[in-house]
């Protein structure tokens, strides 16, 4: 349910998503929109509170990011974050200019105003995450200074009778040791948010919601078995039954055995009846693949040829009324569909949508959620944890993790080191405890000596990354032992393999994915 809501107005910070997923985590629905979206829209959603972002630019400069005065007249309480922070002093007649030292990283900040709404039960001296060139060398009239670091005069400061209130430092951040205390002081000390945002309310809501929208109606679901679509799937047969359809494509682009496991949970012997169909295409893809190596014509070809191949499906089904797709949140930002973030990566379930499947209208109940979201709804329908714990995997599956030509040999080249690396990780416990990890094919080849013999083979690049948002992503140091047992699997028991690369790159400037 979403009866309160904070907005986030993104100035083009990197932890847009992040305060938005820190916000619902003290159970208050947020959601994040540009700072160009118009005032009178905002007042239409009558937020709780609004928040607004970091940012790379300096607010005194004449084409910085910048909002209208009347944002702090409206009677919401705002926080100003980082560049938020200064503009808001900016906007309302403070003074911001460029610091004589720049604070970033780890600070000791020092509370003035331990009563402050903000700062209740916020130890006195407490380490936050500063990231700043500019700073507030003035406040804001009706504004009183609440802390303090020994380089920065104004680390935060508020006007309590306004319910205005500005942070220079990253609460959101897990390196301010007590960000969280202050978001969830914000949203219920000053906003007095109520906290109904829970998974078992938004459950039951979504169930209530799609009944009422589908009624007697028929509705078809491109089920991939990935965490996503699976908890859509699921949460369509419990609120429509048989009225679901699920189309599971075969792409052959799939990790290990993935097919015939999805096929065994959600087919017509598994757990779930979702009036299965499977259709292997594996030659049809890889035909489509010949001889193609950029990464992004790739991705589009998986695509494309997906909906493709989903549409020959549903026009043997006949007309439905409804497409259920399993959009998440993180889907719509990085599509560039909300707040300020660029487009950074093309997804086939967002605006690539089958043209020539008849249907009425595109379910999307999974579109609000952010990925732990998403797995707190599927232990909600009482999913199995080994199916919503998987590990997150690309809509173009293993063409992303191919560099170069996808060939069929290829394919099962990193299908067999992808699950030696898989199984190796979780035989050392390590499976819950790393954000993201996988096994990738370089379209590097070196001589190497096995046996008696010279070979003239391909290289393994091994990732483990730690996230929290995956937007930001730091390598993982896994145990070199672990390592090492992984690398001799993988050269003894992989055919064309004689090299295994360890990627400690973070992300930025690399991404998650090899491609």
């Amino acid at each position: 349910m979403k009866n309160e809501v904070v907005i986030v107005l993104d100035f083009g910070g990197q932890y847009n998503q992040l305060v938005a997923r820190r916000v619902r985590e003290c159970n208050v629905y947020c959601e994040i929109y540009s700072y160009k979206t118009d005032i009178e829209k905002i007042k239409a959603m009558n937020p709780k509170g609004i928040i607004l972002t970091g940012g790379p630019n300096s607010c005194y400069e004449a084409d910085s990011p910048t909002y209208s005065a009347e944002l702090f007249k409206m009677g919401v309480p705002v926080l100003g974050l980082c560049y938020g922070a200064q503009l808001m002093m900016h906007v309302l007649g403070g003074k911001v200019e460029r610091a004589n030292v720049r604070e970033y990283g780890k600070t000791e900040v020092l509370i003035d105003k331990q009563d402050s709404k903000i700062f209740q039960g916020v130890s006195p001296r407490t380490i936050c995450w500063m990231s700043h060139f500019d700073y507030i060398s003035q406040t804001a009239p009706g504004f009183s200074i609440t802390a303090h670091t020994a380089d920065c005069p104004v680390a935060a400061a508020e006007n309590a009778a306004e319910a205005l209130y500005a942070i220079q430092f990253h609460p959101e951040v897990l390196h301010t040791a007590q960000g969280k205390e202050m978001l969830h002081n914000f949203v219920y000390n000053v906003c007095g948010c109520a906290g109904d945002w829970k998974m078992d309310s938004f459950v039951e809501h979504s169930i209530r919601e799609i009944r009422q929208k589908v009624g007697s109606g028929k509705v078809l679901c491109a089920l991939s078995g990935g965490v996503d679509s699976s908890v859509a799937a699921v949460l369509l047969s419990k609120a429509v039954g048989d009225q679901l359809t699920c189309v599971f494509v075969d792409h052959g682009l799939l990790r290990k055995n993935e097919g015939d496991e999805v096929e065994a949970v959600f087919g017509p012997n598994g757990a779930y009846n979702l009036n299965f169909i499977r259709v292997n295409a594996q030659e049809r893809f890889y035909g489509k693949l010949a001889g193609m190596t950029e990464p992004e014509k790739k991705r589009k070809i998986i695509g494309e040829e997906f909906i493709r191949v989903f549409e020959e499906e549903a026009k043997k089904i006949g007309a439905v009324d409804f497409l259920v797709q399993g959009t998440i949140y993180p889907d719509v930002v990085e599509s560039g569909l909300g707040g300020e973030s660029a487009v950074i990566k093309s997804h086939h379930n967002v605006g690539g949508l089958p043209s020539c499947v008849d249907f009425k209208e595109i379910l999307e109940p999974l579109r609000d959620l952010f990925k732990d979201e998403v797995r707190k709804a599927g232990l909600e329908l009482g999913i199995p944890e080994h199916l919503v714990f998987r590990q997150p995997f690309p809509g173009p599956g293993l063409g992303v993790r191919i560099i170069g030509e996808v060939t069929a040999e290829k394919v099962k080249i990193v299908q067999d080191a992808d699950a030696i690396y898989r199984e190796e990780i979780a035989n050392a416990g390590l499976d819950r405890c790393i954000g993201q990890y996988f096994a990738a094919l370089t379209n590097m080849q070196s001589v190497g000596v096995m046996g008696d013999e010279r070979t003239y083979d391909y290289a393994i690049a091994l990732r483990a990354v730690n996230t929290i948002d995956f937007m930001t992503a730091e390598s993982a140091e896994l145990p070199w032992s672990v390592l090492q047992k992984v690398t001799s699997r993988i050269i003894n028991e992989v055919s064309h393999v004689n090299r295994v690369l360890y990627d400690i790159t973070s992300k930025p400037p690399g991404t998650i994915e090899f491609e």
